[in-house]
């Protein structure tokens, strides 16, 4: 979808068609969710402080987020997808995966069954859409940003040696900012540069990655389209409007983040047994502590128990400016799922993007 919840909010509210919004915090710690095309035109973007965007647009619009209304017309999509195809693997409200290989409409182009769901998106929801169409998801991704708001882009088979070549390495799927600084630093700017590059020199300067850039430099991406994504993770963080000076103040945000993630864990009917701590200071560096268990876990108490003690496992150098708490290694593993639902387990003491 394009710029999604800002195209929403415009939607809804015709006062704000036109102009420059962002969807998210205005305040000191808010952060943009998503800008709307008027407001990127000055250089605003998602994740950015709601402050860097005043500054960019001073006439900029921030908007509150109403993420029930985001997931209802995402639902609405959805639905349109299976009409399609039941191989649809969601990333998000706004964006997913669609293999019509073999799709219900018996349509062999899909070029036209991508300009065909995108007609109906618009006419029933009143919102455009892009899509990318290639031979495997990392191709149709790249796709899919190269021609919006509201198109598309086709690249066939014979197409994608060339169209990576000429790709900077910074706009492949997989590639972070990191380390595409590191591959400038080693004279990889393109994806030709990328490919010419031997398995050996990629593996010994990336390590176990090495091998995936190998592949993703000449178009190899062996992932399938997965309609029931198994979730690795749950978790819930805020940015606080006050640094944090004292892990006595801590302490109650620790709990409060324990119950949203207790009450995820519950909704997805999971329990897990690694909880991570994450702390990012007033510098902006981050750091993580975590810690493996015997036992699964999903209580508020339990949660927050271990919370507390990854607090306290050594001294805070700066003062934080967000906590974060997540579960992972959850009991949803592919051999557990004997049901049609994962198994929960239960605790045996009685004692939460955007």
């Amino acid at each position: 979808m394009d710029a999604f919840f800002a195209s929403v909010e415009q939607l809804d509210f015709p006062h704000l068609r036109g102009k420059a919004i962002a969807v998210g915090g205005a305040e000191a710690r808010g952060v943009v969710a998503t800008a709307s095309y008027e407001a990127r035109k000055y250089g605003v973007r998602s994740a950015m402080s709601g402050l860097q965007a005043r500054r960019l647009c001073p006439h900029i619009i921030f908007v509150k987020p109403r993420f029930e209304r985001y997931k209802q017309i995402s639902m609405q999509i959805r639905a349109i997808f299976h009409e399609y195809t039941n191989l649809v693997e969601p990333l998000s409200l706004d964006e997913a995966y669609l293999d019509v290989t073999v799709n219900k409409k018996g349509n062999p182009s899909a070029t036209l069954i991508a300009q065909e769901i995108r007609q109906r998106i618009f006419h029933e929801t009143g919102l455009t859409a892009s899509a990318g169409i290639s031979v495997n998801k990392f191709i149709a991704k790249i796709a899919s940003d190269y021609n919006k708001p509201n198109g598309q882009t086709t690249i066939t088979e014979a197409q994608i040696q060339d169209f990576l070549d000429e790709l900077d390495v910074r706009k492949f799927y997989g590639i972070g900012k990191v380390t595409a600084e590191k591959m400038y630093l080693l004279g990889i700017f393109r994806g030709k540069d990328l490919r010419l590059k031997s398995l050996e020199f990629l593996q010994r300067n990336f390590g176990n990655s090495g091998q995936y850039y190998y592949e993703l430099a000449r178009g190899i991406h062996r992932s399938e389209v997965q309609p029931f994504r198994i979730r690795k993770s749950v978790g819930a963080e805020e940015t606080f409007a006050e640094n944090l000076t004292s892990e006595i103040f801590m302490e109650p945000e620790l709990e409060r983040l324990a119950q949203e993630v207790a009450s995820r864990l519950k909704k997805q009917q999971v329990a897990g047994k690694t909880i991570t701590l994450k702390i990012k200071y007033s510098n902006f560096t981050v750091q993580t502590r975590s810690k493996t268990l015997k036992d699964y876990i999903s209580s508020t108490e339990e949660l927050s128990l271990h919370a507390k003690e990854l607090l306290y496992q050594e001294r805070l150098t700066e003062s934080v400016r967000l906590l974060g708490i997540s579960v992972s290694h959850l009991n949803n593993e592919p051999k557990k799922l004997n049901s049609k639902k994962p198994e929960y387990i239960q605790l045996r003491l009685e004692f939460p993007d955007w």
